[in-house]
């Protein structure tokens, strides 16, 4: 089988035969055999298994025909290399033993030291590398978003402590911040010279903030952390998250390759509102998988419609999988976005050759 790079040129809206697909969390709960390996180990104890974690990434590829592996990790992991004690409670989510609420606090947080404490991050990676006919998407938390867990203590709905630090200290929030940004660069970089073939910052939680908070406190850091991966040759994708919409004007300076959008966006009003700047992911509403097939099909047929308008578009969902998807639904929606702009991708291009 030879390598499927279409996710890559996608990225980079080059011409594709077909749109290429991968799901959000696409290595999780849906799929029984994942279940019965967590009966056994915990998230963070896959991790820290090379083989195991990388067996798990590729699951999806072999049972769903995705386009892209995404790695097996989770977005705290390299808090642990900071100074940050946590641990991933079922049904909570992050929880932190030492919740940062002070300036000080921030101050004793530590520069990353990826090889000495995340080298099994960076192995499994090299054992994708070797084994994928796809392309490895890593990724990591963006800063807003890992803040918000280091200073809540766990997720939250409404970011109180968040918001208080960044509105009532504004100084302790930018060098958290600045901490978070070098946390983040440094490894992602690590993640590229280990194999990556592109990666994602995920700012799921980013989309609480009005727009002008987040040109304000928030965008400068994200700005930097691209603008200092701009050299590295693999795609660079940002998804700003749940409810971001009113984010994506503010996006256009930043040295992306793909935007990634959330449900309640169309994809050309999402790329309007990102002034075309960049390719798209998205953005099927991930509760959509529990209707019936057909159902799932006439909005997914929406969705690729309207990506499909212009170049650089990757058919994903506007959120993450979710445990109650159906294993079986998602491979049929796989072959169903393949199959359905493949033809139309064809009959596009028979159109434009019979006016030459």
């Amino acid at each position: 089988m030879s390598y499927n790079d279409r996710f890559i040129r996608a990225c980079r809206s080059e011409l594709v035969d077909r749109v290429p697909v991968w799901y959000m969390r696409q290595a999780g709960r849906y799929d029984p055999e994942y279940r019965k390996i967590k009966e056994k180990y915990s998230l963070l104890e896959i991790c820290k298994q090379p083989e195991l974690a990388a067996e798990v990434t590729m699951m999806p590829i072999r049972k769903l025909g995705v386009d892209a592996a995404i790695l097996y990790s989770d977005i705290m992991n390299p808090v642990a290399s900071i100074g940050i004690e946590f641990d991933i409670v079922p049904n909570i989510g992050p929880v932190i033993d030492n919740p940062i609420r002070s300036a000080e606090d921030v101050a004793r947080l530590k520069p990353i030291d990826v090889e000495g404490h995340l080298g099994h991050v960076l192995e499994t990676i090299r054992i994708l590398d070797r084994e994928l006919e796809v392309p490895l998407i890593t990724f990591a938390g963006a800063p807003f978003t890992i803040a918000s867990y280091l200073i809540e203590g766990r997720p939250s709905r409404n970011y109180l402590k968040t918001k208080a630090l960044m509105y009532s200290d504004p100084k302790t929030w930018q060098l958290l911040m600045d901490k978070l940004g070098d946390m983040v660069i440094t490894y992602l970089r690590a993640h590229m010279a280990a194999g990556g073939k592109a990666f994602q910052l995920f700012d799921s939680w980013v989309g609480a903030l009005t727009a002008e908070d987040f040109r304000q406190y928030v965008l400068p850091t994200i700005e930097r952390i691209f603008a200092e991966l701009s050299d590295l040759p693999q795609p660079k994708i940002y998804f700003p998250g749940v409810s971001s919409g009113e984010l994506l004007p503010e996006l256009r300076a930043l040295q992306a390759d793909v935007i990634g959008l959330d449900w309640r966006v169309s994809i050309p009003e999402g790329r309007r509102r990102l002034g075309g700047k960049f390719a798209v992911q998205g953005n099927l509403d991930p509760v959509v998988l529990t209707a019936p097939s057909e159902v799932i099909e006439s909005y997914a047929r929406r969705v690729i419609d309207g990506g499909m308008e212009e170049p650089g578009f990757i058919f994903n969902l506007g959120h993450g999988l979710f445990p109650e998807a159906s294993l079986d639904k998602l491979r049929e929606l796989t072959a169903y976005v393949h199959a359905y702009s493949e033809q139309a991708i064809a009959k596009r291009t028979r159109k434009e050759t019979s006016h030459v």
